[in-house]
């Protein structure tokens, strides 16, 4: 089966609807602790230079990056997102770009290229290695890039629906609420669950299942940081640091697999 055409069109659809687009538009915060400590890193070396702001949706990213420098550009694919972006962000260059395809902007420019909000997970993985030659093609050599993914080792690994069954509470206040979300969201996500689950695939070094993001509305790509770390050596990066999603440490170059939610790769463009 070819893989790529379900996994875009269930994920372009998901980013989209009202719930994503106001999750998305959420005041600038990093995601996690290793997010923010991964951008404390490139920005000593890369503040001033020119950046690029890859799968940006509604913008959460913007005055991150910018706070870094002002010689910015941010792409999305998705119109809805993109729109959303420039209302909050008018002047900034931001333009409706898919990442597999952005020969619309210069070669050997960008002093890092990132890819935040594990976006890369949301296209097949063969559609993942054109992203990231992409990537290598627009950033300078030397330069940086980052990007997030979801991490098979992790908890989030293979969630289930009932995992939205509410939790007990002898407090009637608290559990009256968690039922009525609980009521409001699970028939929405069997039926998602149901419908996606025809695509869970298994793979050396990655595997393909159903999110519960957007109530089980979406199918990604989960891989290892063993595997990772292959494939960007194998595309012409090395590998400079990985962080876990909970951590403001490092992951330390030896260890082979991790039991982080997702996983922040730091790579420098070396061929």
């Amino acid at each position: 089966m070819d893989m790529q055409l379900p996994l875009d069109r269930l994920n372009r659809r998901a980013w989209a609807e009202r719930d994503a687009c106001r999750e998305f538009t959420r005041e600038a915060a990093w995601t996690d602790a290793g997010e923010q400590a991964a951008f404390a890193r490139i920005a000593r070396e890369c503040r001033g230079q020119p950046l690029l702001d890859i799968g940006m949706g509604a913008g959460r990213t913007v005055p991150l990056m910018m706070q870094m420098s002002s010689d910015y550009t941010g792409i999305d694919s998705t119109s809805s997102l993109l729109e959303l972006s420039h209302k909050r962000f008018p002047g900034v260059n931001l333009l409706q770009m898919d990442a597999r395809e952005m020969s619309a902007l210069p070669g050997e420019h960008y002093a890092l290229a990132a890819f935040g909000s594990n976006g890369i997970d949301g296209v097949a993985y063969e559609e993942r290695v054109r992203v990231l030659r992409e990537m290598h093609r627009v950033t300078r050599s030397g330069g940086l890039v980052f990007f997030s993914t979801h991490n098979r080792g992790g908890p989030g690994f293979d969630e289930r629906p009932w995992q939205l069954l509410p939790r007990f509470s002898a407090n009637p206040l608290r559990y009256g609420p968690r039922v009525l979300r609980a009521a409001r969201r699970l028939p929405l996500a069997l039926w998602n669950y149901r419908r996606n689950v025809r695509l869970h695939r298994d793979y050396e070094g990655y595997s393909i299942r159903t999110a519960a993001a957007q109530d089980f509305g979406m199918v990604i790509v989960y891989t290892t940081l063993a595997g990772q770390r292959r494939q960007l050596d194998a595309l012409g990066f090395e590998v400079e640091a990985v962080y876990g999603s909970s951590e403001g440490d490092p992951i330390a170059p030896t260890q082979e697999t991790s039991d982080a939610r997702w996983l922040h790769f730091i790579a420098r463009k070396v061929a």
